[in-house]
């Protein structure tokens, strides 16, 4: 099953977090087949926090992919942002 995922990144105090598409068997900071975006939970005033291709989600949703928890709670957040 492919799934769409965060994969960590950033430092120790200094998450960063990629939005991928990956196979579920994969382990979570391993190999990915797509990069959709980024989340950066502690991102300062005036700097990006988060960014979602919306395209290649709608083209990943549709071929079967399931999101996570987590990141359905991010797309509803950039939806919201966009709007």
């Amino acid at each position: 099953m492919v799934v769409i995922r965060l994969s960590r990144g950033g430092s120790k105090g200094r998450p960063f977090y990629n939005i991928v598409v990956a196979d579920k068997r994969v382990r979570r900071d391993g190999r990915f087949i797509e990069r959709l975006g980024f989340y950066n939970p502690v991102a300062k005033e005036g700097e990006e926090g988060l960014r979602i291709a919306q395209d290649r989600l709608a083209y990943w949703k549709s071929v079967g992919a399931q999101a996570s928890p987590t990141v359905d709670r991010l797309i509803k957040q950039a939806a919201k942002q966009a709007a």
